[in-house]
């Protein structure tokens, strides 16, 4: 230890074992040694207790199975075995960066804040596809504008990367809902309980997310569920960027039916998507500078808005 045990990492895990290795290895790789690693283990069918085992002399590691509840109820019970100064939590297919402790140390030392977050990026390691879902994620073009990256006045911390003091969790007492939003509605509680919150652009990490574009659905399609299950507990918190994405797919069902009543109408409805999409390519090429991910880029964008959007309205109307 490079000094007083400062921060308890806290990573949820299920059926990911290959992942949590990734991850496992970077934290060996921190620059900042002076944290423990709770690994809670919610139900996995496919375990990752010999991971576990692998860094026991590596790591300051503990391990936890019980039985399955959701990310939500997982990190609190990590939290409550908790000995750190701040309780970190990452998802368990997140790779820190060496200096990820290192950067919240830096920014430490400049402003005092209670609680933070930083980006996600995708690794040159990881496919094209997962590279583009990592870059749509972050658009503002897309959802990323909703997530608030891109305002650090509205940014909220996000659970593949969120760390805040022991004291939050006292008076927030963790996370309140399962799955789906839990980390919205608990950054949202953190700043009305009058918690100072940080966007720490340094302390970013790789973020894998899905293999699939069916995957990518299903996920997507639950964060547009949770936004509208946090505008039930939070009402203030449903805005009109949030119903972008319903607006996206209803103006996508729409088009073959508007051309067929009136071509014109029909042909500026094609012709303003087309425009769109462009967009998102040039800025996927921005960002990554190559030509073959900002292709993928659209096809992410397409699944992330109409998933998104088809959840958002599902919840709205159960």
């Amino acid at each position: 230890m490079d000094a007083i045990l400062k921060y308890s990492v806290i990573i949820p895990v299920y059926n990911r074992p290959n992942e949590l290795d990734e991850l496992l290895n970077s934290l060996v790789q921190q620059s900042k040694k002076y944290f423990e690693v709770i690994i809670v283990e919610d139900g996995s069918q496919i375990t990752s207790r010999s991971v576990y085992e692998k860094y026991t002399t590596l790591l300051d590691l503990q391990y936890i199975y019980k039985a399955n509840s959701g990310p939500g109820p997982s990190r609190n019970a990590g939290f409550e075995r908790a000995s750190g100064q701040y309780f970190v939590v990452f998802d368990s297919d997140c790779i820190l960066p060496a200096n990820y402790f290192e950067s919240v140390d830096t920014a430490m030392s400049i402003e005092q804040f209670d609680a933070w977050g930083g980006p996600d990026k995708g690794h040159p390691k990881f496919t094209s596809r997962q590279q583009a879902m990592c870059c749509t994620m972050s658009m503002f073009l897309t959802t990323g504008g909703i997530r608030g990256k891109q305002n650090v006045t509205e940014f909220q911390p996000r659970s593949f990367n969120m760390g805040f003091h022991r004291n939050v969790f006292e008076v927030t007492k963790g996370f309140n809902f399962d799955r789906q939003a839990e980390d919205i509605e608990l950054s949202i509680r953190i700043k009305q309980a009058g918690f100072k919150i940080k966007l720490i652009p340094e302390a970013f990490v790789f973020h894998k997310r899905r293999e699939t574009w069916s995957e990518f659905f299903r996920q997507v399609h639950g964060f547009g569920r949770g936004r509208v299950k946090v505008g039930r507990v939070h009402p203030n918190e449903i805005k009109l960027t949030h119903w972008m994405p319903t607006i996206f797919l209803i103006a996508f069902l729409s088009l073959i039916p508007l051309i067929i009543i009136n071509i014109w109408l029909g042909r500026i409805l094609a012709l303003l998507i087309i425009m769109y999409f462009v967009a998102v390519f040039f800025e996927g090429y921005v960002t990554t500078r190559s030509f073959k991910i900002a292709w993928h880029c659209i096809a992410s964008t397409f699944i992330q808005l109409t998933g998104y959007g088809l959840g958002f309205l599902r919840e709205k109307l159960a």
